[in-house]
């Protein structure tokens, strides 16, 4: 107990009142450091042992040399860190990737990249923080050194939440601003006697360079068509993905059809003039809040200076009169 107690009055002295709080803090992340090799140890992928042995010989290409044997974005060094980065709740796992889906984040390790940077992030800025309450001049209190260490912390922990929610919002207005353009293209290839397989992989090349998003959608929706998927599974999994009410509306208008066996090119007829009507419906909904948007600037840029001018002379009269 006495050491203890000269250990607390000698680090009360060398580092001030919060002193034992920063030798706990600096113990804490050395054990880190000391544990982490320990616990990133994985183990090697069936498929890395398959290539080393030999057995697997494949085959050249003309891209990189070789066929790859399954879909890889990169990130490969993430891989031994899957289980500390990724939630171990399935539902909170499968949420987090459909959130990262419809912000356009489709690679295989894109739950691990973004739990990292909220990792990394918080981390530094934690870091930062500290450091800035170390270096200051005089002596701050605890709720400014609190606010300060964790505040920096809880921005960079919450700004990839921030900028995927984002990215989202924006990928869903792109799609919500084009699909009636989409549609109406659509209707055009079905009425002309394309199926809606060729139909879809056509609106997905026109529509390329206006409405990039949607046609990277469209082009997703061929490719697992033509790679055998069911049709039904595929329009309701882009519905999913892009997390906007009129694609839903738009695969269950497809699904009935397809199911009650009624005319493509008449339920697309509809449904098209419909998403017309609703596209001039949100332009005449922000037309008419634009006046109240206005108003307040109004009332702050061209009330004053009406004022000064018409008041201003005549205060400037009486002033002079009176003193």
């Amino acid at each position: 107990m006495e050491m203890l107690r000269l250990g607390w009055e000698f680090t009360h002295a060398a580092l001030g009142p919060l002193g034992p709080l920063y030798v706990l803090g600096f113990f804490g992340f050395l054990m880190i450091l000391m544990t982490a090799p320990m616990l990133f140890r994985t183990k090697p992928d069936p498929l890395n042992k398959l290539k080393g042995s030999g057995v697997y010989q494949p085959k050249k290409g003309k891209e990189d040399g070789a066929v790859r044997l399954r879909y890889d974005s990169g990130g490969r060094q993430l891989e031994r860190f899957k289980p500390y980065l990724e939630p171990t709740d399935a539902k909170e796992l499968s949420q987090t990737r459909l959130k990262l889906m419809q912000a356009g984040y489709r690679s295989r390790n894109s739950v691990s990249t973004y739990h990292l940077f909220r990792f990394v992030l918080g981390v530094t800025l934690l870091a930062v923080g500290t450091l800035t309450v170390l270096i200051r001049p005089d002596e701050p209190g605890l709720t400014t050194v609190i606010l300060s260490v964790l505040g920096p912390g809880l921005i960079g922990y919450y700004a990839p939440d921030y900028w995927v929610e984002r990215r989202k919002q924006v990928r869903q207005e792109d799609i919500t601003n084009g699909f009636p353009d989409a549609l109406d293209l659509m209707l055009v290839c079905v009425e002309a006697g394309q199926s809606l397989d060729q139909a879809i992989l056509r609106v997905a090349t026109e529509v390329q360079k206006s409405y990039p998003t949607l046609a990277e959608e469209f082009e997703i929706v061929s490719n697992e068509m033509r790679a055998g998927k069911d049709r039904v599974t595929v329009l309701r999994d882009m519905g999913e993905r892009c997390g906007v009410s009129d694609i839903s509306a738009f695969v269950t208008v497809l699904v009935q059809s397809a199911t009650f066996g009624t005319s493509i090119a008449d339920a697309l007829r509809v449904y098209a003039s419909e998403m017309r009507d609703k596209r001039v419906m949100r332009a005449e909904e922000k037309a008419n809040k634009l006046p109240t948007k206005l108003t307040l600037g109004t009332m702050m840029f061209t009330v004053p200076p009406l004022l000064i001018i018409l008041v201003g002379p005549s205060l400037h009269e009486i002033g002079r009169v009176l003193f």
